[in-house]
């Protein structure tokens, strides 16, 4: 792409200034924003309630559970995650803790964000129909978009196609996750989230990393 982050033709000059000073979206630069996110966020609450739950209960499994996730959502909030997003998150967070302790169940606890899960499927399609593109939202943990450029056409279109792609895997990863909870339980959903997450979810972020770079990069041919 070039020594800078590059504007659509409409874009004003005013914003070509800013944009000219960003760094180059390198691979190494946007995986090392975004991966280490990806990768606590994807593995580690599930993995810390599986062994706090196994070696002393539910209770204490829930706690260090939700201390992890709160852990990766200010995490996520110092990358350069929205502040309101944060904010829902660590909502659903102790929403989960309260009402998996209250129910006394391990398997209303993993349930609980397999239907947030498709909450999200949902919202991610409605934010692309709105114009409000959720992973356009997302997109500042893995690159510091500047908002003159956010607010553009090329950046709203770009992340809209996304939005829908990861709906659309939202609601059917959710599906079959819940399915599985309910037939055979925890070990049971474990294993079908990790083979239905983690290989697709770091195929799906490569491809979208990839897209926009070769999304935005055409916007170089464009006149100034």
């Amino acid at each position: 792409m070039g020594d800078r982050m590059v504007r659509p033709a409409s874009q004003p000059a005013a914003a070509r200034s800013s944009l000219t000073d960003l760094p180059e979206p390198t691979w190494r630069l946007l995986l090392g924003r975004g991966l280490p996110n990806f990768a606590l966020e994807g593995f580690l609450p599930v993995l810390v309630f599986y062994a706090a739950w196994r070696a002393a209960g539910l209770g204490p499994g829930v706690i260090a559970s939700a201390a992890a996730a709160g852990l990766i959502v200010v995490f996520q909030l110092w990358r350069g995650l929205d502040g309101a997003l944060a904010g829902a998150a660590l909502v659903f967070i102790v929403i989960q803790a309260v009402v998996a302790l209250a129910a006394d169940s391990a398997t209303v606890y993993l349930a609980q964000p397999v239907v947030l899960s498709a909450c999200w499927g949902i919202a991610y399609l409605v934010s692309a129909a709105i114009g409000r593109p959720l992973i356009g939202a997302f997109a500042r943990a893995w690159y510091p978009f500047p908002a003159e450029f956010r607010a553009s056409a090329p950046y709203q279109r770009e992340f809209a196609m996304q939005s829908v792609v990861w709906g659309l895997y939202c609601l059917a990863r959710s599906a079959l996750r819940l399915f599985v909870l309910l037939a055979s339980g925890a070990a049971g959903l474990i294993v079908v989230s990790f083979l239905t997450g983690t290989p697709i979810l770091i195929a799906l972020v490569l491809w979208g990393v990839w897209h926009a770079r070769h999304a935005f990069a055409r916007l170089e041919l464009l006149p100034a």
